[in-house]
């Protein structure tokens, strides 16, 4: 059985690398994508991997280059079911930090012992994002008047 912490690690390098192809065949289909704007229910990998090219397209504009993850919590709901608590790390090519978020998943192995996700729950990346995006103009005001 793959460990969670090591599809964990594998999700981390595919962001790295803008991977989006590895990071939507991590995903069972369907999968819900879930937060406090919006609920994603997505049926198709392509679709999905759509998705995450829109996000991989922000990553290099702010100069995200290195990921890292740290699991808070993580719980077997079954023999192949767990949620899984993980704070996300992101960090520019020198790594100095950018911002962190936390995401509840909903975990399930496959039919060859292999985690995939079924729900992912952003608890705060978008504010984390925001006050992160409010932070750097402010330091640039400042910096550049």
């Amino acid at each position: 059985m793959q460990k969670l912490n090591d599809f964990f690690e594998n999700y981390a390098s595919a962001l790295e690398r803008y991977d989006t192809k590895s990071l939507a065949y991590m995903y069972n289909m369907p999968c819900t994508m879930l937060s406090d704007e919006a609920t994603t229910v997505f049926n198709d990998a392509g679709k999905l991997e759509g998705f995450f090219n829109q996000g991989a397209s922000f990553y290099r504009q702010f100069g995200i280059a290195h990921v890292r993850h740290e699991i808070w919590t993580k719980r077997h709901l079954s023999d192949r079911i767990a949620t899984v608590k993980v704070n996300w790390q992101f960090f520019d090519a020198l790594y100095a930090p950018i911002y962190n978020c936390d995401y509840q998943y909903t975990m399930k192995l496959d039919k060859n012992n292999q985690w995939h996700i079924i729900l992912s729950v952003s608890i705060n990346e978008k504010k984390n994002m925001e006050e992160w995006q409010a932070r750097m103009k402010t330091e640039l005001v400042n910096r550049f008047g």
